[in-house]
């Protein structure tokens, strides 16, 4: 899940794309309202995290703006303690949600993952390739009945190469993805991912389900 933050407060803006890259989500962030409004409008968001109070455009003109583009990306605005009149607005305006700030983490993620699941989209709320069963609503990965414990990085990854199974999936797709605008380290990291998600959905169960396409990326296969 691909997650943009627009928030000029940099050390909640910091602390979120921390605790979310944690989590298992891509994160951009910009302080900027105009040039959030750029990044929600031209690249695929899964999510966006929207303070109010934001230079260049405020979080309302973003949002508006949003919607009357036709870009349902779901919104989670972030609004001033007891600001009644901004919640009423944020949501007259088009958010999908929102928070008063102070707030805690635990409520952030709960509510975010809510979006998520409601958010308007074609997606199956599980991905079924052969017995393997991806659950991206309770990050939850099975085969035969089993359950495989991923971290959260290799759930996303698995959860990218699910969303296309029998179809290459390039490194560079999985880098947009999986990671973020922040990532400035090897593609080869990919590798490392794809070695400890084939240990643990392929080698207990006899499989070779991540088959590798030299010089272009990965595909998933249904039991091979």
């Amino acid at each position: 899940m691909r997650v943009l933050v627009i928030e000029d407060e940099t050390r909640l803006a910091d602390a979120l794309a921390w605790g979310l890259r944690a989590d298992g989500y891509a994160v951009d962030v910009t302080g900027n309202g105009a040039v959030g409004l750029e990044q929600a409008m031209t690249q695929p968001y899964d999510a966006v995290i929207l303070d109010i109070m934001l230079p260049g455009l405020n979080g309302y003109r973003v949002c508006a703006e949003l919607r009357r583009s036709g870009v349902d990306t779901p919104i989670l605005m972030l609004t001033a303690k007891n600001g009644e009149h901004d919640e009423a607005e944020a949501l007259d305006t088009g958010a999908d949600d929102y928070l008063s700030k102070p707030f805690a983490w635990v409520v952030l993620t709960a509510r975010l993952r809510a979006l998520l699941r409601r958010a308007p989209s074609t997606r199956s709320p599980k991905i079924e390739v052969g017995e393997l069963v991806i659950d991206p609503a309770r990050r939850a990965c099975h085969r035969a009945g089993q359950e495989i414990r991923l971290t959260a990085k290799e759930f996303t990854v698995l959860e990218c190469l699910a969303r296309q199974a029998g179809y290459v999936v390039s490194k560079t797709e999985i880098l947009d993805r999986v990671w973020d605008g922040a990532y400035q380290g090897d593609s080869n990291v990919i590798e490392v991912y794809v070695s400890a998600l084939r240990r643990k959905i392929d080698v207990p169960f006899g499989c070779r389900t991540i088959d590798t396409v030299r010089g272009v990326g990965y595909r998933l296969l249904a039991d091979a």
